[in-house]
C-alpha cells in the first residue's frame, strides 16, 4: 500500500516527510494548499477536524498529529532505526524530547507567529505583547537545545545515533530563521548541528520537493 502524506512546504508536515525520506518506502505528497484554505474544506476536516496539516493515511489508517504520525512510521519501519528499543532508557528521553517539542516549543512558536488568537478582536497592541513575550521564551527555549547538544556531544540531537527527534528540531529551529532576536542557527551547538542536518541526502530531498529557497535556517 502506498503511504500518502497531506502536507504544505515549511509547516509541521515537514517532520514525517523528512522521516518518510530517511525509511525509504514508497510514498507520495499531497499538497494541502493552506493559501486556498484547503485545510479547511469539508473534505480535509473529514481526515483531520481540527483543520491542521499534516495528515498521514496508511492503508486503513488516517492519523494526525506530527509526533503520533513520527512514531507510527519508526514503529512500523524499525528496520530504519529512528527510535531505540521499547521499553529502554533512551526510548523514554526520545519520548520526552518529542512531546517538548511538540507540546513545549512548537506551541509557543504558534503563539509566536499568530499572536494574534491570545488577545482580544482588534487588541493589536496586546497581540503584539504576546509575541514579544513568545519570542523570548523561544529564546530560553533554544537555549535548552543548545545545552543539550553540548551536555552530551554527540553529532546528533539524541546523541550518536539519528532519530526521528533530529527532523523535529530542525522543522522547528528552520521557523526561527527570521527571529529578530538570536536565532537558532546562531547558537554554538545549534549552528553546527543544523548544518550537519541540511547535509543529509533525505533533508535535501525534501527541501527540493517543497520548494524551499535559502536560508533553511
Amino acid at each position: 500500500m502506498t503511504i500518502d502524506l497531506h502536507y504544505y512546504p515549511s509547516t509541521a508536515s515537514m517532520v514525517p516527510h523528512i522521516v518518510l525520506e530517511e525509511i525509504g518506502v514508497p510514498y507520495q505528497r499531497v499538497l494541502v494548499d493552506r493559501m486556498q484554505n484547503a485545510h479547511k474544506t469539508p473534505d480535509y476536516l473529514k481526515l483531520n477536524p481540527n483543520g491542521l496539516i499534516p495528515v498521514l493515511i496508511d492503508a486503513e489508517l488516517t492519523l494526525y498529529e506530527t509526533a503520533a504520525i513520527c512514531l507510527h512510521l519508526c514503529d512500523t519501519h524499525p528496520e530504519a532505526a529512528l527510535a531505540p528499543a521499547l521499553g529502554t532508557e533512551e526510548r523514554a528521553h526520545l519520548y520526552k524530547w518529542l512531546m517538548w517539542l511538540t507540546n513545549t516549543l512548537q506551541a509557543t512558536l504558534i503563539i509566536y507567529f499568530y499572536p494574534e488568537r491570545f488577545a482580544l478582536p482588534g487588541n493589536t497592541a496586546g497581540a503584539a505583547e504576546v509575541k514579544t513575550q513568545a519570542e523570548t521564551k523561544i529564546g530560553g527555549m533554544l537555549d535548552q537545545l543548545d545545552a543539550e547538544l553540548a551536555r552530551h556531544d554527540g553529532p546528533w540531537f539524541g546523541g550518536q545515533a539519528y532519530s526521528l527527534l533530529d527532523p523535529y528540531v530542525l522543522t522547528l529551529c528552520r521557523w526561527t530563521r527570521n527571529f529578530s532576536s538570536p536565532a537558532a542557527r546562531t547558537r554554538p551547538q545549534l549552528g553546527p548541528y543544523l548544518q550537519r542536518m541540511l547535509a543529509r541526502p533525505a533533508v535535501q530531498r525534501v527541501l527540493a520537493a517543497e520548494g524551499l529557497a535559502p536560508p533553511f535556517v
